[in-house]
């Protein structure tokens, strides 16, 4: 087994195959939380409000299943490594419940969703939590995580191309066949695996800087006393939920508020296509600025354009693409940089506990980007609800509906993404306290 060291600078090769799987499991979130709640809707006559409620559930139960598997990310060992290992033994479910949630039977209703939702939810878990604690772990050096973290989440926004490309050109309409969404489960049972092998194959395994071992209690308790880590997962937190609530919303947005049905898929594409291009920008001005400070510059620039959504209407499509291209480029922010911070506030607790629990931290992680998602849908399809919006084919909305959606979709969001730079600002763990944790740790 290939041990990496911690301060080894690696070939871009290692970030190559390293950042593929992120590709089928972009294909597996984005489907989940914008295609998913639509489809279900209009296919089996499920209401808004109880597919919401099924999704907040599946939440729930995450506050279980993600610190579990990420205190197992840390412990359990194999002989390709406790990374490697655990990651590849995650596959199969994994594979198999996208399969099962994303090409449902004719008669499928409200408990196929749950269960679907509820082993998917499990298997991405799994997978995720080692992949990118392995990724954390893969450099100690505080720009090189960018890079690490740039391929990750730029290959996941190659996958959400596909995502949002894939669904529309198979079509949406019926349940029936090989729909568009049927497509996806084909292509992550597919690739996942595939990927998953080659990266275990050409990826080495970090080196485990742990001294001591912490039990589950004991674990998060540090957890819960790190501060730079309460602080970015609070910021990390409120940004989610203010992209989540747009994300939630867009198809909607796009049909009824722009009265412009069949632009979903070009419009998604270009956000995301936009979002590949933010992330080269991401990493030179994290190394010109600092990860903190160009990360909250982005998402002030992100609340002023963003913004301008609530005042378009009908026919105003071309307004909305500029939106969503400059939105797009600040997402690569959004992604490249959280992650790259969080593997230094890691540094931070294995100077202060003793062991490397990148997998509890990233535990912590999923379930706040897994809470800011349920969150939005259920509080957002709930208020459309109330507002007398319907999901009805063919059904005219009423001025208060479509302005309500208006004020959800480009307004809410701005209020957490403020508190999100109020606290992002001045954050305590930049390059020079890293690079002093790193000494403590090499000590």
């Amino acid at each position: 087994m290939t041990i990496l060291p911690p301060e080894t600078r690696q070939a871009t090769p290692v970030f190559f195959f390293y950042a593929l799987p992120a590709l089928p499991l972009a294909a597996i979130a984005l489907p989940l939380y914008i295609i998913v709640p639509s489809f279900y809707a209009a296919s089996f006559a499920l209401p808004l409000e109880a597919i919401g409620a099924v999704l907040l559930a599946i939440r729930l139960i995450d506050a279980v299943t993600d610190p579990v598997f990420g205190w197992l990310a840390d412990r359990v060992s194999s002989p390709i490594g406790r990374r490697r290992g655990f990651f590849l033994a995650s596959l199969p479910l994994t594979a198999l419940a996208a399969f099962m949630l994303f090409w449902p039977p004719a008669d499928a209703g409200l408990a196929h969703l749950a269960i679907g939702g509820v082993a998917l939810s499990i298997g991405t878990t799994w997978t995720i939590l080692p992949y990118t604690a392995w990724g954390a772990e893969l450099s100690g050096e505080y720009h090189e995580r960018v890079r690490v973290s740039a391929w990750r989440e730029g290959t996941t926004l190659v996958g959400s191309l596909l995502a949002i490309s894939l669904p529309f050109a198979g079509g949406l309409e019926s349940a029936d066949g090989l729909h568009g969404l049927a497509w996806i489960a084909v292509l992550v049972v597919t690739l996942l695996p595939l990927t998953g092998i080659l990266a275990a194959w050409r990826v080495p395994e970090p080196v485990d800087r742990s001294v001591r071992r912490l039990t589950l209690r004991e674990s998060l308790s540090h957890l819960t006393a790190n501060r730079p880590f309460l602080r970015l997962g609070a910021a990390f937190l409120l940004n989610s939920f203010a992209n989540a609530v747009p994300a939630s919303l867009f198809i909607y947005f796009v049909t009824e508020r722009l009265a412009a049905p069949g632009y979903e898929g070009p419009l998604l594409f270009a956000y995301f296509l936009a979002a590949i291009l933010g992330v080269p920008v991401a990493v030179w001005a994290s190394s010109r600025w600092g990860k903190h400070r160009a990360w909250s510059v982005s998402m002030v620039l992100a609340c002023f354009v963003f913004s301008g959504a609530g005042f378009l209407g009908e026919g105003h499509v071309g307004l909305f693409a500029t939106i969503c291209v400059v939105t797009g480029l600040l997402l690569g922010f959004d992604l490249a940089l959280p992650p790259a911070i969080q593997a230094d506030v890691i540094d931070h607790d294995t100077v202060r506990s003793g062991e490397q629990r990148s997998g509890l931290y990233f535990a912590a992680w999923s379930f706040i980007t897994k809470l800011s998602l349920a969150l939005s849908a259920g509080v957002v399809f709930p208020i459309l609800g109330f507002a007398g919006f319907s999901t009805t084919a063919g059904q005219v909305q009423d001025a208060v509906a479509l302005d309500t959606l208006g004020v959800l979709y480009a307004w809410l969001p701005i209020l957490p993404k403020l508190a999100a730079i109020a606290l992002m600002w001045r954050f305590s763990l930049d390059r020079a306290e890293q690079q002093r944790l790193r000494g403590e740790l090499a000590r």
